[in-house]
């Protein structure tokens, strides 16, 4: 009744899910708060620096959570995971290390010098620290991708004995699946980030709390949302032609395609019901499947039964995952053309509607990369090295259904007190506002500022 092997998978995917949150949250934001940085480094404009100085607050204690949440992940290769962990070790192990000697690395050193320095080091040293430290996001998602990439297209290895051995270490890292899954994730990770920044904009001018500083921040999240979201669009085309030549059975289980077929169409909705091997309930439409997944009218999309059955994955999770990604996909594409519109009439902000489709939006990219992952790693099943080591054989083998148990209870309390309790720390950042939950003062002219930046303008002066 206590099978191991499915709660340490369901224990693998409870850690995972609530911890990839805060990366495609402070990968994003580690980058939007260097960019708002040199904005004041190079322009002087006060604004962008209480822009940052509000979003550094909220960026430390997501990364503080995302360390908590995610130093606990590795253990599992050793606790439930050790078959995996002795066969991929050589491999693995070192990709994990290299991410420690660079991420962690740039992060420890200059995350302090962001958090602390404001007052303490030049502006340029600061706009630095804030670079190093987005980079240090960058190169961990680097790492990380490269990781999970090889497990899903192995390259440059051999195996002797059981175990994986590197041949070519530039193979390993630069597989074939990496290239477009580095980009789709990073990308993904930003859009995040700036429908968090928009739902947030769009809660403070609504809720009477807006600085002036809002309407900047919005407006320039909307022009980085105008090219990324069409752009990540294009990456997954690509990423799914990708998938079709090397992992076509998951690219089968996504589409529920149980025949192959030439002209297939494309389904937009079924039940699929794998114990008969077909879908009830089609809404297809003729034709389109072949050209989007092939670029082909005539393009062959080969069926699940040309698979074992012990060799499918579990189509029905990939199957509506895919399409719960693609339709927060659209949502926000609509979101963002919307906004660029009323930017246009000059009626961004006054629009109540909009302001309230942003609030709501706000959760949309962190729902496409939750579904996103999803199809990707139930896609892969049922292999944890795709093609060569099954997931049924990587898990510990003196493992047993109690010992899991009572570890995933630990983990879904110890969740459930962090996240929550991160979140209202958040929530309070984001109550204060960009003045810091002080009132504003005037300045001459009568336009209201917030001390941090009325301070900054003193010294800027000072040193002119």
């Amino acid at each position: 009744m206590l099978d191991p092997l499915i709660l340490s998978r369901l224990q693998f995917a409870w850690v995972v899910a609530w911890h990839i949150v805060l990366p495609a949250f402070t990968v994003g934001l580690a980058s939007f708060i260097a960019f708002m940085e040199g904005r004041h480094l190079f322009t002087g404009n006060a604004t962008y620096l209480r822009i940052s100085s509000f979003w550094t607050k909220i960026f430390a204690i997501s990364f503080g959570m995302g360390v908590v949440s995610g130093i606990v992940m590795p253990f599992q290769f050793g606790t439930n995971w050790s078959r995996f962990s002795d066969a991929a070790a050589n491999v693995v192990a070192p990709l994990l290390a290299y991410e420690g000697l660079t991420a962690f690395f740039l992060e420890a050193s200059f995350l302090g010098v962001l958090l602390f320095g404001r007052n303490r080091v030049p502006p340029w040293v600061h706009f630095f620290a804030a670079l190093m430290v987005a980079i240090g996001t960058l190169s961990s998602s680097f790492w990380i991708l490269a990781t999970n990439s090889w497990m899903q297209t192995p390259a440059g290895y051999e195996i002797i004995d059981g175990r994986f051995f590197v041949k070519d270490w530039f193979e390993v890292i630069f597989n074939p699946s990496f290239p477009y899954r580095l980009a789709h994730t990073v990308v993904a990770f930003y859009i995040t980030t700036g429908f968090v920044v928009l739902g947030v904009g769009a809660w403070l001018i609504r809720s009477g709390r807006a600085t002036g500083a809002e309407r900047p921040m919005i407006s320039m999240t909307l022009w980085f949302l105008l090219f990324l979201v069409p752009a990540q669009m294009v990456i997954g085309d690509q990423h799914g032609l990708n998938t079709l030549k090397y992992q076509p059975v998951k690219l089968a289980a996504i589409e529920a395609r149980w025949d192959t077929a030439s002209r297939a169409p494309l389904t937009l909705f079924a039940l699929p019901d794998q114990a008969r091997q077909t879908n009830h309930f089609n809404i297809e439409v003729p034709w389109l499947g072949s050209l989007i997944l092939t670029h082909e009218l005539d393009g062959t999309i080969r069926g699940l039964n040309e698979w074992p059955r012990d060799q499918q994955p579990p189509v029905a999770i990939p199957f509506f995952a895919f399409r719960i990604m693609v339709g927060a996909g659209l949502l926000m594409l609509t979101l963002v053309i919307a906004g660029n519109l009323l930017r246009i009439k000059g009626r961004l902000y006054g629009n109540r509607v909009f302001l309230i489709a942003c609030q709501w939006a706000a959760p949309l990219g962190f729902v496409a990369v939750i579904a996103g992952w999803t199809t990707t790693e139930v896609g892969r099943q049922p292999w944890t090295v795709y093609g060569l080591l099954r997931t049924v054989d990587s898990v510990s083998p003196s493992l047993t259904g109690g010992n899991v148990l009572l570890s995933f209870v630990g983990y879904v309390i110890v969740y459930l007190i962090v996240f929550p309790s991160g979140a209202l720390l958040m929530a309070r950042v984001i109550r204060q506002g960009l003045n810091g939950g002080r009132n504003l003062e005037p300045v001459e002219g009568g336009t209201p500022q917030a001390p941090i930046a009325a301070l900054a303008a003193t010294l800027k002066e000072q040193r002119t």
